[in-house]
């Protein structure tokens, strides 16, 4: 089993700096407080729909990880994707470059109400 996972990851968040919220939790945080909201669709999946205030910082741009310099890593950050999976992949990156406070939309957009 521990090949497996290291072969095709784990779907358990074992990170500390990583919280997953749901639909709910989601959109109560962000919406009574000033926060980094980033979608990290693409560029047209974006046009096509986004959460308020959201800035796009797309998963597959060459780019992608510069672009969160600019950002604050010491500010928690509220991500999202289209079901999870951008945005679990991109929650990890970002821990590992030293942000602190991730929250992460589970389901992505796809379930958010």
């Amino acid at each position: 089993m521990s090949i497996l996972t290291y072969l095709f990851g784990s779907k358990t968040n074992t990170n500390k700096a990583i919280t997953v919220l749901n639909s709910a939790e989601f959109k109560n945080k962000i919406e009574h407080i000033n926060v980094q909201l980033i979608d990290v669709r693409t560029p047209n999946e974006y046009k096509n729909g986004h959460i308020k205030n959201a800035i796009n910082i797309d998963f597959f741009s060459r780019d992608f990880m510069s672009n969160f310099d600019k950002l604050n890593r010491d500010e928690a950050i509220y991500i999202y994707c289209r079901s999870g999976s951008r945005s679990r992949k991109s929650a990890n990156k970002l821990a590992s470059v030293g942000f602190t406070k991730i929250y992460d939309l589970k389901g992505g957009i796809l379930g958010y109400n």
